[in-house]
């Protein structure tokens, strides 16, 4: 990627630390708050649609405009309790989180099959030499690949929900009694990334007692609802088995495309420098009452969470604002701002053409 007219040399990483330095504390109190209301609220509109216990052979999406609204609202509601994850691992080592993080996994992660080990991986989105490489599963070079690539990374989200199901059910008790094939295991699933071809690096004795502890927690989880409640009650709860799948669905989906707006994807797989890592990355400050709901938790602020990874999620509004204040007009941070998500992402497709069309047109000329 090419920075063209800006340099380093225009952005001072030192001078804009000075300007949100009292802003890195993570209020606790503002972690708890938001999401065990939004959790709890969340789990309200889940039951506004099912309609009664998960047994209950009268349960059932009925179309009700009762049932749609509630639908949805469960939907952005999950979807924020959900990407709490991003904080639970950019925070993973500061005290003051550590009850957050064990309650996220016990009420959030592991019933949602999301258990915080598989984002450890994220943390190498942010190492300097691994970003955009073959080292980060979170980055495809969306700008350089035929275009149905974009539309085919979205179709995942019908499939994953599934997929998480035979990993923690299925794999996880192989993994245990199977040699070898722990290591298969870990290396290719258990990332939450973009890459399917992504290598996930063998852990530390330390994060493997983790992994065993919230995968075994999954393990279980999986098993009650899908074997154990079963054969004890004597039926499927199927209502309840669609409308989780259903809602599944529509988290990761939302949750791609909000991942397809935080970068511009212009990087071909070479080690880029900071600058264009930056540059690279999106920030949407704009019409917060709605970049809120598709962004929440700080992931609308993706360039400035890249520029501070450890800044809390709750300070990110603020920071942007002191920087934009403070910075000179000519600043490369001053770029990374969007109108819109929409616009992110037909921007992205104009460029995606035009990258195709022109590598098109060179190998038709060699």
């Amino acid at each position: 990627m090419s920075t063209n007219a800006t340099s380093s040399a225009e952005f001072s990483f030192t001078e804009s630390r000075r300007v949100i330095g009292d802003l890195f504390r993570p209020h606790a109190w503002v972690y708890w708050a938001d999401f065990l209301l939004t959790y709890a609220a969340g789990a309200y509109s889940f039951a506004q649609v099912s309609g009664g216990p998960i047994y209950a052979r009268h349960q059932g999406f009925q179309g009700t405009f009762h049932q749609t609204f509630f639908f949805f609202v469960s939907v952005l509601l999950f979807y924020r309790a959900s990407l709490f994850i991003h904080e639970v691992v950019h925070q993973r080592n500061n005290e003051r989180l550590k009850w957050f993080r064990i309650v996220w996994n016990l009420v959030c992660g592991i019933p949602f099959l999301i258990p915080s080990f598989v984002y450890y991986t994220h943390i190498d989105h942010h190492r300097r030499k691994h970003y955009g490489t073959d080292h980060d599963g979170e980055y495809l070079p969306l700008e350089h690949q035929q275009g149905w690539q974009i539309l085919f990374y979205l179709s995942w989200s019908l499939i994953i929900p599934i997929v998480a199901v035979v990993r923690f059910l299925v794999l996880t008790p192989l993994a245990w009694v199977i040699p070898g094939f722990r290591a298969f295991v870990h290396q290719h699933a258990s990332s939450m990334v973009m890459d399917p071809t992504y290598i996930r690096p063998l852990p530390t004795k330390k994060t493997l007692k983790i992994i065993y502890i919230q995968e075994f927690g999954c393990f279980l989880w999986s098993l009650a609802i899908v074997v154990i409640a079963p054969l004890a009650v004597g039926q499927w709860p199927t209502p309840f088995l669609i409308h989780a799948y259903l809602l599944s669905v529509c988290i990761i989906f939302l949750n791609s495309i909000r991942t397809i707006g935080s970068h511009r994807w212009s990087n071909a797989g070479d080690e880029m420098t900071f600058l264009d890592q930056l540059l690279d990355s999106v920030n949407y400050p704009h019409h917060a009452w709605i970049t809120e709901l598709w962004g929440p938790v700080g992931t609308r602020f993706h360039a400035l969470h890249h520029l501070f990874p450890s800044l809390p999620y709750h300070a990110l509004p603020e920071a942007h604002r002191r920087l934009m204040k403070s910075l000179p007009a000519n600043s490369p941070y001053r770029q990374t701002e969007e109108r819109s998500l929409t616009a992110a992402i037909i921007n992205l497709v104009k460029r995606n053409r035009q990258t195709t069309m022109r590598a098109a047109s060179q190998q038709a000329q060699a």
